[in-house]
């Protein structure tokens, strides 16, 4: 007897293939306004096979990316609501649990 939950019904591939759902990363991506640098950089990386020969659309990226965060932090600092290190950043020592420096 087969045990629940295998019996699913499972959409074909071809019902599959037209529902295209959107990857999730593609999704996070488009929110944060960088989607057409990071559409050309994918194109790049397709094309050229190596990201090294993509470092003007890497740029581009990166730099969509920071203005992005900027403009968050800036807005959540406006709220009084500064953002705090999620984990620990061994290059940041006001992060949490950052060790203390041996002078």
């Amino acid at each position: 007897m087969a045990r629940p939950g295998h019996a699913r019904n499972r959409p074909s591939l071809e019902e599959d293939e037209d529902e295209e759902a959107e990857d999730p990363l593609d999704a996070m991506i488009s929110r944060t306004g960088c989607a057409a640098q990071h559409r050309e950089l994918q194109e790049c990386m397709a094309a050229r096979q190596d990201w090294r020969h993509c470092q003007t659309q890497v740029r581009a990226f990166g730099e969509c990316m920071a203005r992005r965060q900027r403009a968050e932090e800036l807005q959540l600092k406006e709220q009084g609501l500064e953002q705090k290190p999620r984990c620990h950043d061994p290059f940041n020592p006001a992060s949490v649990g950052a060790p203390k420096s041996h002078s």
